[in-house]
């Protein structure tokens, strides 16, 4: 599927210009590359570091944990940081699990394994970020137990909100795709317009969302 939101040119003169992860994280990249592993961009993952070090968020919230990469972007950027991270695939949950591990982050970084909707039903204590990065079509779904987790202050973070450029498609989405451009149309809809936040998307990567409760923000 062509990605009408980036410019390769673009994409290759800011993955040069900034600065990039190495080490072990460098590894997970390559894995994730040629494992067909949905992981942040480099670019975002940048923002995503910005993010969390000028919030500094004690507590942060995860859903779609993958092999642990972003988990383990946050865990680096503020290491006052704990993370609950929640990943459906038991398999992958295992290997973020030991990623994490051995980085020595485990005592940080919780991963959950089940259904972001269903575990987040679960939580109370509440959390000053939250980073979606799950099901694509179920953001909207999501969205008031994570309103609801959510401190005053706190920032929601929403990855791939932009799908390849397909929401902002005038022409008939294909039918494949059709589902959840839809979703995300209406999640959008909902984040820019809610009064209870302050909204900007960021044509980044594959789209970011960038929200922040309303209220003041205790550490």
């Amino acid at each position: 599927m062509e990605d009408r939101i980036r410019y390769p040119e673009i994409d290759e003169y800011l993955r040069q210009v900034i600065k990039r992860e190495d080490g072990f994280l460098k590894e997970l990249e390559e894995y994730a590359r040629l494992n067909y592993v949905p992981i942040v961009t480099p670019e975002s993952a940048a923002l995503l570091k910005v993010l969390v070090t000028m919030h500094r968020p004690s507590r942060i919230l995860e859903a779609g944990t993958a092999i642990g990469y972003s988990s383990i972007i946050m865990a680096n950027a503020y290491k006052k940081s704990v993370i609950d991270t929640i990943e459906i695939d038991e398999n992958m949950a295992q290997m973020a699990r030991k990623n994490i591990a051995v980085l020595g982050l485990k005592e940080r970084i919780r991963v959950l394994t089940g259904d972001a909707l269903e575990i987040m039903k679960c939580l109370i204590t509440p959390y000053d970020m939250i980073f979606l990065d799950a099901a694509k079509g179920q953001y909207i779904e999501y969205f008031e137990e994570a309103f609801r987790l959510l401190k005053p202050g706190g920032l929601l973070v929403s990855d791939n909100v932009l799908y390849k450029g397909l929401v902002a498609m005038k022409d008939p989405v294909p039918h494949k795709h059709r589902t959840i451009t839809v979703k995300l149309r209406e999640y959008l809809s909902t984040i820019c317009h809610d009064p209870r936040l302050e909204t900007s998307i960021i044509p980044i990567g594959d789209g970011m969302a960038v929200s922040v409760k309303k209220g003041e923000f205790n550490e």
